[in-house]
């Protein structure tokens, strides 16, 4: 029982330090002049906020504490929100 619920906590915080990652690499490949335009953070604040939650997610490996919970909004909201808005 337990053996399957650490498996469970290990995939899930794998592809949420994944998720964290791919957003913190996609601001980094941003221009700044492409979330100028949106009505969003600008590209510095989002850099240090992504980086924290990555940072946060490396020293602090378990996916439900809150400081990982906090970081992983903060990439979903930059993912739906930025990400989503220039792709279109």
């Amino acid at each position: 029982m337990f053996e399957v619920q650490g498996g469970l906590m290990m995939i899930l915080s794998i592809v949420l330090f994944v998720a964290k990652a791919f957003a913190l690499v996609d601001c980094v490949g941003r221009s700044a002049a492409q979330l100028d335009g949106l009505d969003t953070l600008p590209k510095r604040t989002w850099l240090i906020i992504l980086a924290l939650a990555v940072l946060a997610h490396v020293l602090f490996w378990y996916p439900l504490g809150l400081l990982n919970l906090i970081g992983t909004v903060a990439a979903l909201v930059y993912l739906a929100q930025v990400r989503g808005s220039i792709s279109r």
